[in-house]
């Protein structure tokens, strides 16, 4: 990945439970700020899917888009956009680590590129606001199961 921004949180929760709500990409738009629509185009191994469409909504950005993903075991998930409309590029980063207390510190990268010009430090400030959002939703979507 480029330019990337990144954040980490700690999830009262072991890594499996953490990964299995990034998985459970049908329910991304009761938890993940923004996204209106979550649909596994093309499923993988292990019940993860490789291909997801996605419907967002989060200004400035509104888009429909595809993510390619890849996973290893409970550890850390990448995705790549694979198609969108607004978006040109948005690779992205989960890695789990258990920290031996029940507990798991998920740092998430991303880096986006969209069709409309956008100063850099902009970018960055999206980004930062995104990674925020997707972090405290997924902490509080784990922490509640």
């Amino acid at each position: 990945m480029a330019e990337q921004t990144s954040s980490s949180i700690v999830v009262d929760a072991p890594p499996a439970d953490v990964m299995a709500v990034i998985a459970d990409f049908e329910s991304y738009p009761e938890w993940a700020k923004g996204v209106q629509k979550a649909e596994v185009v093309e499923p993988g191994a292990d019940d993860r899917a490789e291909r997801v469409y996605f419907e967002l909504d989060v200004a400035p950005i509104k888009d429909e888009y595809t993510l390619a993903y890849d996973w290893d075991g409970d550890r850390e998930v990448t995705w790549t956009l694979a198609q969108g409309k607004m978006l040109r590029a948005l690779d992205g980063t989960y890695t789990l680590v258990d920290r031996g207390d029940g507990s798991t510190e998920v740092t998430y990268r991303l880096a986006l590129d969209v069709t409309i010009p956008l100063i850099g430090m902009l970018k960055r400030k999206g980004e930062k606001i995104l990674i925020d959002a997707a972090l405290k939703g997924l902490k509080k979507r784990v922490e509640s199961l």
